[in-house]
């Protein structure tokens, strides 16, 4: 489920279209808020962290294409749902290109703008989840000692203790002794849980050599 305080922002010049998007989230029991400018979500948009956005993308001033520049520049990674009309398709491509989460041609059905909104949130949400686990796993490694790390960085390229032994100059039972420790400092339950931390934070070790 989507963070409780997670909002959509409706950004339209077209004040009846505004309303019923409005209406038809509320109705859905979702957290709603209203622009009849880009510029008037810009000037609140540093405090916005979660939810979503949903943009026209024909707009006087800043259209959405220029508003999704603007949020990118602006490090603001909520995802944005871009309207268009039938003419404006190829303007809704180029909004994916640059990193919309998705575009709905008018006429769209209600149930498919409040699929995508929650698609959206529960993605934003996810997200936010993975960042903070990053966040928590890379606090453990700055726990690991150098030799700790090198045992890690060996384990997650697929060598053997006595592999890693032998590219350290230490011994398989001290390896066995650092693996050990690496392992209650990490919190991994397992190898494979060990594995998956360090890719999530990027370390893929050394490629194994050719017979290893």
């Amino acid at each position: 489920m989507p963070s409780d305080n997670a909002a959509v922002h409706v950004i339209d010049d077209d004040d009846a279209a505004r309303d019923a998007l409005a209406f038809l989230l509320r109705s859905a029991k979702i957290d709603v808020r209203t622009y009849e400018s880009a510029t008037a979500f810009l000037q609140v948009a540093s405090a916005v962290q979660t939810g979503c956005v949903i943009t026209d993308v024909r707009m006087p001033d800043i259209n959405g294409i220029d508003l999704l520049r603007r949020l990118r520049e602006l490090k603001i990674g909520v995802p944005v749902i871009v309207i268009t009309g039938h003419a404006d398709v190829p303007l809704a491509v180029e909004a994916m290109k640059i990193g919309a989460s998705d575009f709905l041609e008018k006429p769209f059905d209600d149930e498919v703008l409040l699929g995508a909104v929650r698609s959206a949130l529960n993605k934003q949400d996810g997200d936010s989840k993975r960042k903070a686990a990053q966040a928590d796993i890379e606090s453990r490694l700055a726990g690991l000692s150098a030799r700790e790390r090198d045992v890690l960085e060996g384990l997650v390229a697929g060598h053997a203790n006595k592999q890693i032994a032998f590219d350290l100059g230490i011994s398989p039972r001290t390896v066995e002794i650092y693996r050990a420790n690496l392992m209650t400092k990490m919190q991994a339950a397992s190898l494979s849980d060990l594995v998956r931390m360090a890719l999530i934070v990027g370390i893929l070790g050394a490629e194994p050599a050719a017979g290893d």
